[in-house]
């Protein structure tokens, strides 16, 4: 790990200057700190809003910039105002990547970076990842996934290095909630990001709330924090929060919490229906 990280160190110092596409995440701070490292003021690193994004994890990605001096701007963008992008198509992370990163690469060059860097890893390179495709296509550099970094080797290099979100969750946009084909409406949007923060707000780590279809909220957590969810008291205070937002039924996911699970469209899952209408 200490060599591949000394190894994107290098590639990074060897730029005139960058501009980094900054999420907040692990992978994309890494970038950003080891950017600033190696070219100091030379660099900049930039993070999209969109309605995508919930506004917490904006939140987050300013706090830690500051914490760490990195040099940060804030862009705004609108993904769903894209041309058949609210009808969610299969190869909606390209569309949003891309237009991420022209809007990006566009502010590079007016601003006089000589490079765009992006946080993917090498776990992305095997993983279905449609975005991947836009950062070969715009010529964006990928550091980590260039000198072989894992994941669990960034997160280990970020908690060596004294990164404050070492260990933070994986916080991907709020479009992966949603089977394709199903239209991303904004105030959907809203709701599923306030059923999500609610459930933050518990103490939950690793969730997501899944819509399969119109008013139904499908809850995925990790396995210690379901019998908390099926616990009377907060059964109660969750059909009652989630009922508010509008949603008429209510399912906790036994098979917990797993990334990329609405790739599995189609197949009977495994559900306590915690509250229904019908």
């Amino acid at each position: 790990m200490e060599n591949k990280l000394e190894a994107a160190r290098g590639i990074i110092a060897k730029l005139p200057s960058a501009l980094v596409s900054y999420s907040g995440g692990v992978d994309s701070t890494l970038v950003a700190y080891l950017a600033r490292e190696a070219l100091g003021e030379r660099m900049l690193a930039v993070t999209v809003a969109s309605p995508l994004i919930p506004p917490r994890d904006l939140t987050r990605a300013i706090a830690v910039a500051k914490k760490l001096s990195i040099p940060f701007e804030m862009v705004e963008a609108d993904e769903i105002s894209l041309p058949g992008f609210e009808d969610n198509p299969p190869n909606r992370c390209y569309i949003c990547k891309r237009f991420r990163l022209e809007l990006l690469g566009k502010m590079a060059r007016e601003r006089g970076y000589g490079a765009l860097l992006e946080g993917s890893n090498l776990d992305d390179a095997s993983l279905h990842r449609p975005g991947r495709k836009a950062n070969l296509e715009l010529g964006a550099l990928s550091p980590l996934e260039q000198v072989g970094l894992s994941k669990q080797e960034v997160r280990a290099a970020a908690r060596e290095l004294g990164l404050p979100n070492w260990d933070a969750p994986a916080r991907p946009c709020l479009a992966t909630r949603f089977p394709y084909g199903m239209t991303l409406d904004r105030m959907l949007l809203t709701r599923v990001d306030a059923a999500e923060e609610w459930l933050e707000g518990l103490g939950l780590r690793l969730f997501r709330v899944r819509v399969d279809a119109p008013g139904e909220a499908r809850i995925e957590a990790e396995e210690e924090d379901m019998g908390r969810l099926l616990g009377e008291e907060v059964r109660e205070r969750l059909v009652k929060k989630f009922r508010g937002l509008g949603f008429r039924r209510i399912l906790l996911d036994l098979e917990g919490f797993r990334s990329g699970s609405m790739e599995e469209a189609g197949r009977d899952r495994k559900c306590e229906e915690l509250y229904s209408e019908a």
